[in-house]
């Protein structure tokens, strides 16, 4: 399997307390992978190691076979990393349309329109006026509007309504197909609607208690049962 990204023996501290304990994560290219967890799980901690927002007390991040350990994160994303945050991912006192020019860094809106055409009438609005489902629309957007390598997402449908959510995950789908980008989501629970071959990881507590298909893992959890390729690990390969 090819990796576009990874972490290797990654840990990382808040203080006193250690939030990742050696974690294996490598991500494939033109591919979503899920990070599944509960809240404190981890999954939160692992987009911000990748995207380079919270330093590793050990351990490293690879890129294309680069270490970047030490690459801070704005020089990340001029790299050609999008990080999408589940707060403070836009600037609550500009409004739509200047959130939207601020991610699209000169390029025609017109991506991020198509895809959410329930921001236009939207435009003139202050950003932190707007719907938690509208937010994350807006937020979302400027994966569409970025020529990104890496898209890291932390929930990326919060808030949103059934069907919004579904076109959410056809569009960051899409990158890989048409990009080939590398889409990371993290999610409390497996998301409907993706491909057969997703690849999922859960954490617990800071370690990895699963990595494979997503599939896989459904079976797992609702007490099917596992193909012989399903597999259990602490320590992603």
């Amino acid at each position: 399997m090819s990796v576009e990204i990874s972490l290797r023996a990654a840990r990382v501290r808040y203080g006193p307390l250690e939030a990742l304990h050696c974690v294996d994560l490598p991500v494939p290219p033109a591919t979503v992978t899920v990070l599944l967890g509960r809240n404190g799980s981890g999954r939160t901690t692992v987009l911000r190691a990748l995207a380079g927002t919270v330093p590793l007390s050990a351990g490293r991040v690879v890129w294309r076979g680069a270490d970047v350990t030490r690459l801070p994160a704005h020089r990340r994303a001029r790299r050609g990393l999008c990080f999408v945050p589940d707060r403070r991912a836009l600037y609550a006192t500009l409004t739509v349309a200047e959130n939207l020019a601020l991610g699209a860094r000169g390029r025609d809106l017109t991506p991020a329109l198509d895809a959410y055409p329930e921001l236009r009438p939207l435009l003139p609005r202050r950003a932190g006026t707007l719907s938690g489902g509208e937010q994350r629309m807006l937020a979302l957007s400027r994966a569409l509007l970025t020529p990104a390598r890496v898209v890291l997402v932390d929930e990326p449908v919060l808030g949103m309504a059934p069907a919004v959510a579904g076109r959410a995950y056809r569009l960051l789908c899409g990158l890989c197909d048409r990009h080939g980008t590398a889409v990371v989501v993290a999610e409390q629970r497996p998301p409907a609607g993706l491909p057969g071959g997703t690849l999922a990881h859960e954490l617990r507590r800071g370690t990895l208690s699963f990595s494979g298909e997503l599939a896989e893992f459904t079976s797992r959890a609702a007490g099917e049962p596992q193909p012989p390729s399903g597999r259990v690990r602490d320590r992603g390969e």
